[in-house]
């Protein structure tokens, strides 16, 4: 498959600084890093593309350095080498340079919280997605940074869970998605990097990607404002023009209030003999069957 990535953030209308951070490596073979939106497709390599969204907490006390910190690890940890690594163990290998590069985060995060007092207090959120050229896209994440997938035959799923206070009143059975969108308790997350009580326990979940499929990464300034159906109808109507399709994006949030800084990651995925994604029409049936039972695809 080829694969092409666009990147966007935005300091949103309410904010003076920017503690959203984002990047990724559209070749780890290559190690070349970027932030920007990327002008062609090109081919998935032998150790994939990796995507990464960080939004940083702390406000004056540098949520934008904890969020700078955590991609810079990032970086550092997905090496040639322990990607080969990974890729190479018959075990767990993906998982666990996740996890580890997570960890690694969050404790240079501390460290620096330790020996620089203007930093007290600070913390990320963080989702990574590593998408290699078998189809499959490996996730890991703390807090409510999301990652999404949108397919145009059965629309938009959710691949990642909130590690948030709301989440947890979902799960009990105490409010509905739809109440925990405007909860007054929305920002209030669970588990992240720096300033917690406890270890960071990322999520791990992996999905099966094929060509025409959307994989979006994003901060809560897009999926604190924009409904899940919001996002699908800007999925929906503009997927095939990857970069036109992310500024969409951002609009949507900023026209929603945008009072958050916003990160937007989005990679497009086509086929080897293809130039563009297909223009494809959901069916109602298979929309339907989606939304009931889930697709088997998935």
């Amino acid at each position: 498959m080829k694969i092409k990535i666009s990147a966007l953030t935005d300091v949103g209308k309410e904010r003076t600084n920017n503690e959203d951070a984002l990047i990724y490596c559209s070749d780890l073979s290559l190690q070349k890093w970027s932030a920007e939106c990327q002008k062609e497709y090109v081919k998935l390599g032998d150790l994939g593309t990796l995507l990464v969204v960080a939004d940083g907490m702390g406000g004056a006390n540098a949520g934008e350095v904890a969020s700078s910190l955590a991609i810079e690890t990032v970086k550092e940890r997905f090496s040639v080498k322990n990607a080969q690594e990974a890729l190479a163990s018959e075990g767990d290998g993906i998982a666990s340079l996740l996890k580890e590069t997570i960890a690694e985060a969050d404790k240079v995060i501390n460290q620096r919280m330790a020996t620089d007092a203007e930093t007290q207090g600070m913390g990320t959120t963080i989702v990574i997605c590593w998408i290699l050229n078998d189809g499959n896209a490996h996730i890991a994440w703390c807090g409510d940074s999301r990652c999404y997938v949108y397919r145009p035959t059965t629309g938009l799923r959710r691949l990642t869970k909130d590690h948030s206070l709301v989440q947890e009143l979902i799960d009990n059975g105490e409010i509905t998605e739809e109440e925990a969108f405007n909860h007054p308790d929305n920002n209030i997350i669970t588990c992240g990097l720096g300033d917690f009580q406890a270890y960071p326990t990322p999520g791990i979940v992996s999905c099966e990607l094929k060509p025409n499929d959307t994989v979006l990464l994003c901060s809560d300034g897009l999926c604190g404002y924009c409904t899940d159906d919001d996002i699908k109808q800007v999925l929906k109507a503009e997927y095939v023009e990857n970069e036109a399709c992310c500024q969409k994006m951002l609009d949507c949030a900023l026209d929603a209030g945008g009072a958050d800084n916003i990160a937007i990651v989005m990679a497009s995925l086509i086929g080897d003999d293809q130039e563009l994604p297909e223009l494809v029409k959901q069916s109602w049936l298979s929309a339907l069957i989606h939304k009931l039972f889930g697709s088997k695809e998935d």
